[in-house]
Parts: C-alpha cells; structure tokens; sequence
C-alpha cells in the first residue's frame, strides 16, 4: 500500500481535478496501478518468494484500484455535467461531425451559449452515418440539410467544419441559407476554451469574407519588424481605408515614429484618436496636408525626416472621376510625382506605392492615373538612391465607396439591391490582409518592382449580393430585389491584375507575386508631366485627357476620343525572366 501510495502522488494523480477527468487521467491511473503492482510483487518476492500469496491477489486488486480511482472521478464528471445539461432552448444542426463538431456539441449542451440545444449532427465520413455522438445522432450528410431542417424543426444551423474549398464553402452556404433558418461559424478556439465554466460562447453568424475562402497570410514578421522598429514612417492618406489600417500595423511594429498626412481633417482625428488610444507612447505626427502642395509635402519631409513613405493617399471612385478629370490628375498623377520627387530630395531609404488592379489596361481615368503613377514610380527608382515600390491589388472588403457597405444600407432599407451587370466580377481581400501584403512586399523590395498580390479567384458580384441579402434572412427576388442598372462610365466587366508583357514570377511569399514590368523613357515622361501640370492649371480637362492616353498607351476605350495618333513612351517589350525589375 505504501509503494502504491507514492506512486500514486509522485505521478501525479492527486493533483487533477475531478470536475475535468478525461482519458488521459485514466491513462496515468493505469499507469500508476501497474508500476505499483509490479513493484509490490518485486518487493514480497525478495521478501517470502510470494509465498503464500495467491497469484489471483495482483489483478483483483488492480481492477479494485481502477474502479475506485476511475469510476469515482469520471461518476464525478458525469453528475457535475449532467447537473448543467441544458435540455431547452435553440435546436441546433451542427455541420462536422469531426472533434470541431464533438467540442462544439459538448460546449452547447454545457449551456456556454444564450439558449441553444444541440439537436443532430450532418457529417461526411459514411463511418459516422446513423450513429450517436453524445447521444446526438448523425443525420445525414450536407445534401440532407434542408430535408433535416424540416424534418427535426432546426432553428438555427452551425456550421463546425468548414470546407477548404471557397467553392465548396459557397456552395454549403448557400444551402444552409435557402433552408430559411439563421447560419453561424463555431466560434474561435479561444472562445470555446477561454474563461470560466459558465463563461457564455458568443456564436459568430456568416460574414462575407467567409465566403471569399481567403487563407490564413502567413508572413514574416521578423523581417517585417526588422525593417520597420525604430524607424520613422510616413503614411499618405493615413486616414483611408488601406492607410488607416497600415498606421494600425505599423505603430505594433514599435517606430521611432510615426508620421501621418490626409486631406480629410474628420478621417485624420479619427485615426489620431485610435492610434493614440492603442498606443500612447507612440511619436505620432498627424498633419493635414494634401499630397498636391509641394510647400507642404517638401515642409513635412523636412521636419521629420521619414526613412519610409507609403503613399495611399489616391482618388479612387472610378464612376466620379470620370468626368472630374483634373481632380483625379491633380491627386494620383501630380500628388504622386510631388511627394515622390520630395522622397528623392529628403534622402527617404523607400518610397511605397499603393496601386490598382484598375491600372491594368486601363478603361478609365482612375485607372490611367494609377498607372502613370506606376511609370513614375519605376522611372525614379532608377534614377534615385531611394527606392521605389509598387504594390498592386484589387478591391478590398469594407473600404470606403465599396459595394458591402452600399448593399449593407441596401438591404436595411428594404431594397432593391442595385448590381451593374449580371457578369461583373472583382478581386477581393480583407483590409488587414492588404496591408499586412503591402508591409511584406515592403520588406522584402529591393526597388523598382511591381509587387502583385495574390487576390485568390474573381468573386461575382451579383452572387456577393445574393448572399448578403440571404445573410439579412430574406430570400432574393421575393424580399429583397436585385436590380440590374447596367455598367457606369469607365467601368470594366472583369478586372486584371497584370499586363500581357508583364510576366509574373514568384517571391518569397506565396501571397505576392513580382511583375516583370515594361521600361519607363525618361525625357517623354517628364515632358507629358510637366504639360499636364499646365493643363491642369488651366482646368483643360480634354487636354489632360489627350496627355493620359499618351502616357497609357494600352488605354482600352473610345469614350474619350482623344487624340488621334499617340506618341507612347512605354515600350511593349518584356523583360527577360533573369533580368533585374
């Protein structure tokens, strides 16, 4: 009894809770029974040579150990849960029958969420196919969730395992809400294991971008931090949507400081008021200065010496600046060469350029800017010690003027929920995955390249709508009416994200792809800029335009007009996979 006795405390076995006995407490009990009963047969061995000491002794008292040790604790269990069961409430359809589904099912029956009571199970594996899971049956599989909503009188459907397919994701999705009932993900890990026993699991319900099937970005953040900590940063358009979000990032990363310019004076309080929240010890520096004053632009760079400039600040809204041309020239073309020319006189180590997937082939002034802007940028990286990054993606989830936030209100007013084109299609990514590219891309430039972001596949925008409205628990067409207003003004059907003579190759991470990209001629460049700057101030708006083309040769629309014959300074030949970019 004594050896078993300290076998028993040496590992460990009172020291668990009762409350939480598993497989693994049974485990070491096992353990500890048969090392003892080992030991103690050693022992009276070397003592009497087990005389008189019936052979049968050694497993009865080891199955009389087990009993009493395991059976208590795991009765133990067993009432202490059985005391909280919930047996009311929300019945629940849990989809994944996998150790998700099994945790989740333990979690609700727990009562850890609001009112919810876990009523079946639709699993894949034809293993788990009619059999219990904590006395929850298996139903069917996802082909059987509307025949099992009815069927069972589901409330609400929880969907634990989701597919790795976005396709497959879409398609689960759109399943479970035609049945008419709410959709929710399992919630979080740390939701499920986190705080106290009675501590409630707030269940998520379906965003957007879980149907995007973005994966997880996987980056690195030594070399990241290595190239922003102690540094001082500026960030044009900080207060933006991609800005606002790359100031958040950036003040983690710990700068020597952090300097933010933006035209908006709401959209720069605001953003000073987070960061300084989150951040108190912070240097941060918020000016309101527009990137098309060159006394202000050259005034900030001389008073805080930035090391990095990331350049965000653009107009975007392709519709308006269709016939806001000077706007659109004056910000994203001349904005641009201003404070990148400021860039190369301050001696800044890095210019970053935040571009367009609409700067490809451009159809319209928006996208015609940007790329100018691209061209400018690739044309001072060779001629100055600083260098010069561009980095082009596509829409992102949430950002000002996007459609989310448009259907969102859409759909709150009760329709109709206004899409162009049946066909059209758009990149997307979350605002924090963009910028967390763009400090990557960042990172690992060494000047003058083009960095294209992996957007994943092309998402319809009439299916996005569709969802959103079947998202707010209405059903397209009968509560909320999808109307079709035809393409606006410069405005594509399917956008790109490289050019035909830019070859993509790979980079250190997988996420971000390098263009291989067309030569800029100087002498032209300058020159067209310098005539839209006169055009510009003269409010010339068809001069401009006549300017754009001949900077952008691969403008792909007549709706301009203008000229007739274009003199391009962009050659159409592409670069060698070896050579430098």
């Amino acid at each position: 009894m004594a050896i078993q006795a300290y076998l028993f405390w040496e590992m460990g076995l009172y020291r668990g809770i009762w409350r939480f006995a598993s497989l693994p407490d049974l485990w070491r009990i096992i353990k500890a029974i048969g090392l003892g009963l080992a030991l103690s047969a050693l022992f009276l061995f070397l003592v009497n040579r087990l005389a008189q000491v019936p052979r049968a002794i050694f497993p009865i008292y080891g199955l009389l150990l087990l009993t009493l040790l395991g059976g208590s604790r795991f009765v133990y269990r067993w009432l202490k849960d059985s005391k909280g069961m919930r047996v009311e409430g929300k019945r629940v359809l849990i989809v994944g029958g996998d150790y998700a589904g099994e945790n989740l099912a333990r979690v609700l029956l727990r009562g850890r969420t609001d009112d919810y009571v876990p009523a079946g199970f639709i699993a894949e594996e034809p293993g788990v196919q009619g059999k219990d899971i904590h006395g929850i049956p298996v139903l069917g599989r996802r082909e059987d969730i509307p025949r099992v909503v009815v069927e069972r009188s589901i409330e609400s459907i929880i969907i634990a395992q989701a597919p790795e397919s976005p396709v497959e994701m879409q398609e689960l999705v759109a399943l479970c809400e035609r049945t008419g009932v709410p959709v929710c993900l399992l919630p979080s890990l740390a939701d499920l294991v986190d705080g106290a026993e009675s501590a409630p699991v707030t269940l998520r319900r379906i965003a957007v971008e879980d149907l995007l099937g973005r994966d997880p970005v996987q980056l690195n953040w030594e070399r990241i931090r290595g190239a922003v900590a102690g540094r001082t940063v500026l960030v044009s358009g900080g207060g933006g949507s991609i800005g606002s979000e790359l100031c958040l990032q950036i003040a983690e990363l710990k700068p020597a400081a952090l300097v933010v310019i933006d035209i908006s004076e709401f959209n720069l309080y605001e953003l000073q008021e987070v960061v300084s929240q989150r951040h108190p010890n912070l240097a941060l520096h918020a000016r309101l200065v527009d990137v098309g004053d060159r006394p202000a632009v050259n005034q900030v760079l001389r008073e805080f010496h930035p090391e990095v400039v990331f350049h965000a600040a653009a107009y975007k809204h392709v519709p308006m600046l269709e016939n806001q041309v000077r706007s659109a020239v004056k910000n994203n073309v001349l904005g641009t060469r201003i404070l990148a020319d400021a860039a190369h006189e301050a001696g800044v180590r890095c210019f970053v350029l935040i571009s367009t997937d609409k700067a490809v082939n451009p159809t319209n002034i928006m996208g015609m800017t940007k790329r100018v802007a691209e061209v400018y940028c690739q044309y001072m990286n060779a001629h100055s010690k600083t260098r010069y990054i561009t980095v082009r993606f596509g829409n992102v989830l949430g950002s000002a003027g996007s459609v989310v936030p448009l259907f969102k209100k859409q759909i709150e007013a009760g329709g109709p929920v206004t899409v162009t084109h049946p066909e059209i299609s758009r990149y997307f990514m979350t605002i924090p995955e963009a910028a967390q590219l763009i400090l990557q891309s960042y990172a690992m430039g060494q000047g003058g390249e083009i960095f294209v972001l992996d957007m994943g596949q092309p998402v319809k925008i009439s299916y996005l709508a569709e969802m959103m409205v079947r998202m707010a628990g209405k059903i397209p067409g009968r509560d909320i009416e999808l109307a079709y207003t035809g393409l606006r003004p410069g405005e594509k059907l399917h956008e790109e994200l490289f050019h035909e003579h830019e070859q993509l190759l790979e980079t250190d991470c997988r996420k971000i792809f390098r263009a291989n990209h067309r030569e800029a001629q100087g002498l032209a460049l300058h020159a067209v800029l310098d005539q839209l700057q006169q055009a510009c101030q003269t409010c010339d708006d068809a001069r401009m335009c006549g300017l754009l083309i001949q900077l952008v040769p691969e403008f792909r629309s007549g709706d301009l007009g203008l000229p007739g014959k274009v003199v391009p300074f962009v050659s159409g030949q592409r670069k060698g996979a070896n050579q430098p970019s």
